[in-house]
């Protein structure tokens, strides 16, 4: 049993970081490893999983999402902005050289991320 909740720890502790640098980086995904993480320290430790549920980045990034299963129009113009900005900057150098099939690919991720937070997450007011 002490093997299986090292290995959710282990595990919950990677997607934590992951998450995180997620937020600076948008081809990592942070809320699905945030849900990964909060799932892993729940079955590692209950402990953990409170703690984690009660930080800053828990709340400010995924309770929303969990609880109202939205976004607030704050946070998603936040997101697409970040995404926006970053990857279009990945697309700039790349173009810049003429590789042209990662700006392609790029591309087709980034009209993915509009796609899924304007269509595919709700948004909710702050007042919900």
């Amino acid at each position: 049993m002490a093997i299986k909740r090292m290995i959710f720890l282990i595990l919950g502790c990677v997607c934590l970081g992951l998450g995180t640098v997620g937020i600076f980086i948008p081809i990592l995904p942070t809320v699905p490893f945030y849900l990964a993480t909060a799932f892993c320290f729940s079955q590692s430790s209950q402990k953990l999983h409170d703690w984690f549920l009660s930080t800053e980045l828990y709340k400010k990034h995924l309770q929303s999402y969990v609880e109202k299963k939205g976004m607030l129009m704050k946070t998603k113009v936040s997101i697409i902005t970040t995404v926006t900005l970053l990857m279009g900057f990945g697309f700039f150098m790349m173009a810049r050289k003429g590789i042209w099939i990662p700006c392609i690919i790029l591309a087709v991720v980034w009209i993915c991320h509009v796609i899924y937070f304007v269509f595919g997450v709700k948004t909710i007011k702050s007042e919900e």
